[in-house]
């Protein structure tokens, strides 16, 4: 359907295949207005009054987890803070080389400067499938459209990439091995923090999937009428996300949003669907989204860490006694990671899907 936009200070008809992507749209020639399909009802859209100032996610130093007894109870100890009161923390002292985050940035920017027929090689493809790229967040069934293109791949356990840039694989390959080596760490010193055994969530995670997900979101000519991607949980156990220079993610923390601002050289972590089903509700994945600007292009790049696709998750029996009982029925990971990709976001709807209502 042709949906009108002003360009030039004109009304035009403009019918353009949304499936290509935004960056598609911009070059085309929409850039002084946004189309209807991208323009969300006011009570969905960002708000800059939502957002509380002054607040955000807690910092913790990771190289404790390689110090003295006393350091390493102490960060667990902080952990366990960060993720039974927000979900989302921030990681300093990761020891992964600069150099390699910002080679990792300059590749995803190039893929995304491909041509659209490049980019489409994978584009509307199966969501379990090895690599894709896309907009939006489902565009099969989105009824509005995020202010997002994405590329999304599989890491682990084995590496597959797209064919250009050709650097990509090479410097993909050793970027996402070094944050699943971080995911590893973090769910040892998590499983601790429950007061389980260091091995059992990393042993749960330990085979499992890996997806790189890279997200591209241009300056926007109407920030204020879309999203950048909706509210939404993650699933799987640990999302490890590193963002450039330009902010636009906001986690929902209590009853308010709080920005999530670039931090040079850290990463943010936050928790998925199902490492709060292992740890029995104890802790919580958190609902986050990302707004756009009118100006800069905001790149980030996930390292999305769950169990194998075959795995069937469940509370650990260890959380579970007569005043803990299980509070999510069990499910397996692919089939739980292909409900959520196949439907429109649903902020945490499909986990409330698992939920065991409580007995009167």
């Amino acid at each position: 359907m042709a949906a009108v936009v002003f360009e030039s200070g004109k009304n035009v008809d403009y019918a353009h295949d949304h499936m290509k992507g935004v960056k598609d749209l911009l070059d085309a020639g929409v850039t002084n207005s946004v189309p209807d399909k991208y323009v969300f009802p006011e009570n969905r859209r960002p708000s800059v009054a939502q957002v509380v100032q002054g607040e955000s996610i807690p910092i913790i130093d990771i190289s404790g987890l390689d110090g003295s007894q006393h350091e390493r109870l102490q960060t667990i100890q902080s952990l366990a803070q960060a993720c039974a009161d927000w979900g989302f923390f921030r990681v300093i002292n990761h020891g992964i080389e600069e150099s390699l985050i910002g080679s990792m940035l300059d590749v995803a920017h190039q893929f995304f400067l491909l041509s659209s027929e490049e980019k489409m090689k994978y584009g509307n493809r199966d969501v379990l499938d090895p690599v894709r790229y896309g907009t939006s967040f489902n565009a099969k069934v989105d009824q509005i459209f995020n202010w997002r293109d994405y590329l999304k791949h599989f890491c682990h356990p084995v590496m597959q990439t797209p064919d250009n840039p050709p650097n990509y694989r090479d410097v993909a390959g050793q970027y996402f091995k070094e944050t699943r080596k971080m995911a590893l760490k973090l769910m040892a010193a998590i499983s601790e923090s429950l007061g389980l055994q260091p091995s059992y969530i990393e042993t749960v995670f330990r085979e499992g999937l890996q997806v790189g997900i890279v997200n591209f979101y241009p300056g926007c000519p109407e920030p204020e009428l879309t999203m950048g991607i909706a509210p939404h949980s993650d699933h799987g156990g640990l999302t490890i996300l590193f963002q450039n220079e330009v902010g636009g993610l906001q986690v929902r923390h209590k009853d308010h949003w709080v920005a999530v601002e670039p931090v040079p050289n850290t990463f943010v972590v936050n928790l998925g669907d199902h490492l709060e089903i292992v740890s029995n509700g104890r802790y919580k994945s958190v609902e986050h989204r990302a707004v756009v600007n009118a100006e800069r292009t905001r790149i980030s790049i996930a390292s999305a860490n769950g169990p194998a696709l075959h795995a069937l998750i469940f509370p650990a029996p260890q959380l579970i006694d007569e005043t803990h009982p299980p509070l999510y029925r069990s499910m397996l990971y692919g089939e739980y990671l292909r409900l959520q990709q196949s439907t429109e976001l649903i902020g945490k709807g499909n986990l409330d899907l698992l939920k065991i209502p409580k007995q009167e």
